[in-house]
């Protein structure tokens, strides 16, 4: 079911992972291929999906480490099939999954 905490999750991983590639660009010097920052933004999109799957929670400290759990767990999964080339980019999806996770926190109703 694609609830209001899923289509804001999924919105948010969306625009994070634009500024996912902007910052693999710049780190790169402008050099990653169309498939490799394809494949980043994904990535983000996913963590996205991932965390809006998660049951909605009333305490925001438990949102936030979950949100840094699963920003862990998708972006692994991207870092490891890239022969772990971008730490930063690990290492910014773990703070990712805090955002999606407080945002959809903050902008989903908790009924």
């Amino acid at each position: 079911m694609l609830t209001n905490r899923m289509k804001i999750s999924i919105v948010a991983g969306a625009l994070l992972g634009v500024i996912c590639i902007a910052g693999a660009q710049l780190r790169s010097g402008f050099e990653k291929e169309a498939l490799y920052l394809f494949a980043f933004w994904y990535n983000r999109l996913l963590m996205g999906i991932v965390i809006g799957f998660a049951k909605e929670t009333h305490e925001l400290k438990l949102a936030l480490g979950r949100g840094a759990i699963l920003g862990l767990l998708v972006s692994f999964a991207f870092y490891s099939s890239t022969g772990f080339e971008d730490p930063v980019g690990f290492a910014a999806g773990i703070g990712y999954g805090v955002i999606i996770e407080y945002v959809a926190y903050r902008f989903a109703d908790r009924g």
